[in-house]
């Protein structure tokens, strides 16, 4: 196989066409390339990219489809915000998968490439804004270790998009392991047969998990191995503050991966049920929800998988509930280990978890930066924070020292920096309107957030009056 090259294939024709529409990027006026992602073309072979930067804007646009190629728009279903609803990509088409040198696939799909027959009634297209939301915050997420999809590519259309007032338009190149969402299994069980349930439950082992394919219960492994990936991506979410803010199970991807990151955003001053996102009124996704509404999502996922764990309704439910009842425990294991991380804490034991409670009842009574604060309990610096002279805390800092904390095991777990809200703003407000060095600028430095960066410190702040009012919308 050619190391620098497309190589394309399209796997997912091998299912049933009920999940899919087989179609073409729609044409826009005027593509121009606004940024491409160097590392992630050459990790995906597509070096030969970077010397034809005219030809990225067309392929990138959807306007020159590449060799091997087969676009399609993706069917799937999903509950929002607690409601059923039929869905699919109104407004992406996965052009293939991009098979590496190792013969790792990811899929390649553009976002905001035109109208689909799952579009209800929307024009199919996005602002440059929220494609170059997602592309810094994916980006960001990769950058912080944490399991996300990928951006290659940004490019403008030339084109006006009409969301009230007048954006321009944009084009995302999204890469990820694959866009098989619980959503797609409800689509399945609602909208298909058993058979088209079976070959989709096929699929996705063979693509992602083959190992369990010749278990005594394929589905129900499959269950177990993506409630397993849920929790991970979930602590990893709370280590450093990130609210997803849609965790609807058209959003939850059963290979582990951050996906469609619309009103995500970070929190700064730490309060369990921030919310961020416009049309979150009841606080469902809140900070401290994400593991209950992964729990719930999950359940959606396990009554899509019934009729292949079982022929037997009773029994199915049976063992699709035995594995469902040992998310709590494990989730509350794996984040208490990822805290006790965060605080240095080597020789970890079951008691010691009032410790982290504390921490978090203090930090929310007087409203601690969340980042902040660990990076002062890792550098020591506790002694010049009048944050620290509150009684409270110096006998936290008393009883944690104690416990003999590892400098070297926070470092590892506590970044220096994050995407902090009114830094995303205003490197998406200067790129919108042709200046993308300060986007450039920040994507940088949130490409080592572990790293120190003493020149760099004002990024590490927040207003203390910023995020009262910030609000995220469903742009992307």
């Amino acid at each position: 196989m050619k190391k620098n090259s497309w190589q394309l294939q399209n796997t997912y024709t091998d299912l049933p066409d009920t999940f899919y529409n087989l179609q073409a990027p729609d044409f826009v006026k005027k593509p121009e390339l606004v940024l491409f992602n160097d590392s992630l073309a050459h990790d995906l072979g597509l070096d030969f990219l970077k010397k034809k930067r005219m030809e990225i804007a067309d392929y990138f646009s959807g306007n020159k489809v590449p060799k091997g190629a087969r676009p399609l728009s993706q069917a799937y279903a999903g509950h929002q915000f607690g409601h059923f609803n039929m869905l699919g990509d109104g407004r992406a088409i996965l052009l293939g998968e991009q098979v590496d040198s190792l013969g790792n696939r990811f899929d390649i799909q553009l976002k905001g490439s035109g109208r689909t027959p799952f579009s209800r009634g929307g024009d199919g297209r996005a602002t440059l804004n929220s494609m170059l939301r997602e592309y810094l915050i994916s980006e960001s997420m990769h950058g912080l270790g944490i399991s996300t999809t990928r951006s290659l590519a940004v490019v403008s259309s030339g084109e006006q998009v009409y969301r009230g007032p007048i954006h321009e338009g944009g084009v995302l190149t999204r890469v990820a392991s694959s866009h098989i969402r619980v959503g797609t299994f409800e689509f399945a069980r609602t909208f298909g047969s058993i058979e088209d349930l079976q070959s989709l439950t096929d699929y996705s082992i063979e693509r992602h998990y083959p190992k369990i394919a010749n278990t005594a219960h394929p589905a129900l492994e499959l269950l177990k191995i993506v409630m397993h990936k849920q929790i991970d991506l979930v602590v990893d979410w709370m280590r450093v503050g990130f609210i997803h803010g849609v965790m609807n199970t058209d959003n939850m991807s059963i290979c582990g991966e951050t996906i469609d990151y619309g009103p995500c955003a970070f929190m700064n001053t730490y309060h369990p049920k921030t919310v961020f996102s416009s049309i979150d009124r009841n606080k469902r996704y809140a900070f401290v929800n994400q593991s209950y509404m992964a729990h719930w999502n999950l359940t959606i996922f396990a009554n899509a998988l019934l009729p292949l764990i079982s022929d037997n309704e009773e029994k199915a439910v049976k063992l699709a509930k035995g594995v469902l009842d040992e998310f709590q425990n494990r989730f509350i294991d794996q984040w208490y280990t990822m805290m006790f991380n965060k605080l240095g804490i080597v020789n970890q034991n079951k008691k010691d978890r009032v410790l982290v409670n504390d921490l978090l009842k203090i930090m929310e009574l007087h409203k601690t930066d969340y980042t902040q604060l660990f990076i002062a309990l890792e550098k020591d610096e506790t002694s010049d924070a009048s944050l620290f002279e509150q009684k409270e805390f110096k006998n936290w800092i008393h009883a944690w020292k104690l416990k003999n904390p590892v400098q070297e095991q926070m470092k590892k777990y506590n970044p220096r920096v994050i995407p902090r809200n009114h830094w995303v703003e205003n490197a998406l407000k200067t790129a919108v309107e042709g200046d993308v060095m300060p986007f450039q600028n920040l994507l940088k430095l949130l490409s080592k957030p572990y790293d120190d960066h003493p020149n760099e410190l004002i990024y590490e702040k927040t207003p203390a009056d910023f995020d009262a009012s910030y609000q995220t919308f469903c742009g992307t």
